[in-house]
């Protein structure tokens, strides 16, 4: 039977060692759904509400009231219900919490329900996750965006810049991505070592040294990418994580090194002069969050020639994006369901998206864990691109490993998605 039996929750913890939240949905042939969901440290004042406890326990970063408002409340509410009816209890679940940004009840603890439910329809139904929520898609793969070296928010260091990525635009498999991932990585590791920088990991696996310039960590990427025996500019291309909300302050931007503050024409003119100089096919959130104007003026200097990308400018909102094709703010959007909440939200979120030619990038959060759902999304989705860290530490390491998994499933009909 397809009806949810019981419903329950318990704390447990991330990547970065904070509490979180993870669901169990359990129905009554015995089908389990499990989702723990994450948590980011650069964060959009319009995400949903993640709901921590006042409580001193865990220094106020404890889950516990959201994992009780899952044990009683939502257990309540959903218990008896057909589990294959997501929109149904995902819009239960939202009515239930009663506010705008699901601050009663939590977004943690209505998302880690939401995926949970997804999951064990689609473990009912016997078959992957994926295919559930693709229905007739035809599954490709989508292109990963690794975060090679950290800055900003991520990482302990000098750089402006808060993810410095590849993008394995030459290849031809998601097999060949991850090689060709692991070749720049391991020579980028081999550059540092030999000029004596750090090779510690930041929040999402990437080295994070301390440079005396944000374009001299694009210069070593570049040397790595050489030193792999691949081409710069067409196997390997470079994406920019600005998170402009991180160096915003009164109207300017301290994107510069020496952290002098710089207009919004200053601003656009800095990124086209990195545009010019190197292979960068892609800035995300390179200009703050309420400053439509910039980003406007930006996509139209930009947005012909590379994929401008928002994260803190959207997340993950349709009311947002809506604004944002309206007035030709962006390109493309970063989709992270603990942005907004429910599967439903994020699925009508990355449909309009596409239906209005907007990359689609599925992503993970700097504090993330072990649960793989984003990967089996951006397939579902047919997503051009998936931004889940380096090829380190395992939580990060699961997503990709998943994709492995399901491009072996799909087999010879597997293929990866189109770049715009």
């Amino acid at each position: 039977m397809s009806v949810i039996k019981n419903v329950k929750a318990r704390q447990v913890f991330d990547s970065r060692g904070f509490p979180t939240v993870e669901a169990e949905v359990i129905l009554a042939d015995g089908s389990i759904g499990q989702s723990i969901v994450p948590s980011g440290a650069s964060t959009g004042s319009y995400e949903a509400h993640e709901l921590r406890d006042k409580s001193k326990e865990y220094l106020k970063k404890g889950v516990l009231e959201a994992v009780n408002n899952i044990n009683l409340e939502i257990n309540k509410t959903i218990s008896g219900l057909s589990v294959l009816d997501q929109k149904k209890i995902d819009n239960l679940l939202i009515k239930l919490d009663g506010t705008e940004s699901k601050k009663r009840l939590g977004a943690n603890a209505i998302l880690a329900v939401s995926i949970a439910n997804a999951k064990a329809a689609a473990a009912y139904n016997n078959i992957p996750l994926y295919k559930y929520l693709g229905g007739n898609n035809k599954n490709k793969l989508p292109f990963p965006m690794l975060n090679i070296i950290n800055g900003g928010a991520h990482a302990n260091n000098s750089l402006q810049i808060q993810e410095f990525m590849i993008r394995t635009d030459g290849a031809k498999s998601f097999k060949d991505c991850l090689r060709m991932s692991f070749l720049v990585i391991q020579n980028l590791k081999e550059e540092l070592k030999l000029k004596k920088f750090n090779t510690n990991l930041g929040d999402e696996g990437g080295f994070a040294p301390s440079f005396d310039s944000d374009e001299k960590a694009i210069e070593y990427i570049i040397k790595a990418v050489k030193k792999s025996g691949l081409k710069i500019g067409r196997d390997i291309n470079i994406c920019l994580d600005v998170a402009a909300n991180e160096i915003y302050s009164l109207g300017k931007y301290k994107i510069k090194e020496d952290k002098k503050a710089v207009n919004s024409e200053e601003l656009i003119n800095y990124y086209k002069k990195l545009c010019n100089k190197f292979p960068i096919v892609s800035i995300e959130d390179p200009v703050f969050e309420d400053d439509w104007n910039t980003w406007k003026k930006l996509t139209k200097e930009l947005g012909k020639k590379i994929q401008i990308v928002g994260d803190d400018l959207f997340v993950t909102n349709l009311i947002r994006l809506k604004k944002g094709v309206k007035e030709l703010t962006a390109n493309a959007i970063l989709i992270k369901p603990n942005q907004i909440g429910t599967v439903t939200e994020t699925l009508e979120v990355i449909t309009f998206a596409k239906k209005n030619n907007f990359n689609t990038i599925i992503s993970h959060r700097s504090g993330d864990s072990e649960d793989t759902f984003i990967a089996d999304l951006a397939v579902a989705t047919e997503s051009s691109q998936i931004k889940t860290g380096s090829l380190a530490r395992s939580e990060r390491v699961a997503k990709y490993n998943r994709l492995l998994r399901i491009e072996e499933e799909i087999g010879k009909k597997s293929e990866m998605s189109k770049l715009k």
